[in-house]
């Protein structure tokens, strides 16, 4: 497949083109940010610059081939047997890294696509059903009455907490979280999160990311993922995530290695106890660990907005996993893309 290829059977809002100039003044008149990303996918650069969410660190532009990333999409339309003229809802800003290989997507396999103004209320004015989508947790958030208008709906950009997950158990729409950053050009891996089938399967076995074709996965000595996709990749990734594998194409996200805890000598893994807290805590927060003369570490817990009673001894944290103090916070730090950013929230907080 050509990089600048444009499938045949392509259509944005509806309307069909024959060439990438005419899609290209169509564009202009849609939106400045479509125009401009087009512009770059349909240069003569085998590469596109992206910009990293910074939601991990300092945010920083990275290059990326365009045959990798039409590997890429054809990768996800494999998975997902998203064949030509699928219908497909774009409702994320393709300033970043997930709206454009939504886009691609639709121009390297012939999709339909259908573009929206991306907030969080993606579905709101919508009636037309569609097969595939994108969203942010938030955006899923807002969207749990209409989600019966999408067959599949992938969601990254943050964790889909465990009452969000519970909510979205009797939709009729396939949703799976994804595993990627943008060095990977978006996902390497998915995860069902409802629809689990019953027969000689359970949802546990189901709740597993599953890597995408064509990608090898296994551990450092860190216990820390390690990423091959030659397709995709121009060299092996080796990743902060702590994964327990669970066969050569399956693994269990444990938590970010820069962000273990270590209190008097325990491990403490912040987003397995975030997942558990999550069952009381309705505000936004995070758990980090700050210095301590006799532990090392101390294990804190920071919520957003007004003080509030918070019980602990109602969820099933081990002695370990029980916050040693509460700090409230009028409004967390965020990334363009709304990902909290910790480290310069702590920095609010006078510890």
């Amino acid at each position: 497949m050509k990089r600048s290829h444009l499938h045949k059977n392509f259509k944005l809002n509806g309307i069909s083109f024959s060439s990438n100039t005419e899609l290209l003044i169509y564009a202009l008149d849609l939106s400045s940010e479509i125009h401009l990303f087009l512009q770059s996918w349909f240069s003569n650069d085998d590469f596109m610059i992206i910009e990293t969410s910074g939601s991990t660190g300092v945010p920083k532009e990275i290059k990326l081939q365009k045959q990798h990333m039409i590997n890429s999409a054809c990768a996800t339309g494999n998975y997902f047997d998203l064949k030509e003229n699928t219908s497909a809802l774009l409702c994320l800003s393709v300033n970043y890294i997930a709206g454009k290989m939504m886009f691609i997507r639709a121009l390297s396999l012939g999709w339909h696509l259908d573009v929206v103004h991306p907030d969080i209320h993606p579905l709101k004015d919508l009636e037309k059903k569609y097969d595939f989508s994108a969203m942010v947790p938030l955006q899923l958030e807002y969207s749990i009455n209409s989600l019966n208008l999408i067959k599949t709906l992938i969601v990254g950009g943050g964790v889909v907490s465990s009452k969000l997950q519970q909510k979205i158990q009797h939709s009729t729409c396939d949703v799976f979280a994804t595993y990627g950053m943008t060095e990977t050009i978006t996902h390497i891996a998915v995860k069902k999160l409802n629809n689990f089938k019953k027969i000689n399967s359970s949802q546990a076995e189901n709740s597993y990311y599953k890597v995408l074709p064509n990608i090898d996965i296994y551990k450092d000595q860190r216990d820390c993922l390690v990423i091959n996709a030659p397709k995709v990749l121009n060299k092996i990734i080796f990743t902060n995530d702590i994964v327990s594998l669970v066969s050569d194409t399956q693994f269990e996200w444990m938590g970010r290695f820069d962000t273990v805890i270590n209190s008097g000598g325990v491990k403490l893994h912040p987003e397995k106890i975030e997942e558990k807290l999550a069952k009381i805590i309705t505000s936004r927060f995070f758990v980090a660990g700050i210095s301590d003369s006799k532990l090392g570490e101390k294990l804190i817990l920071v919520v957003e907005g007004k003080p509030q009673n918070i019980n602990t001894t109602n969820v099933s944290l081990s002695k370990f996993e029980i916050p040693k103090e509460i700090y409230f916070v009028d409004e967390f730090v965020e990334t363009e893309t709304r990902k909290i950013q910790r480290t310069k929230t702590l920095n609010l907080i006078r510890l």
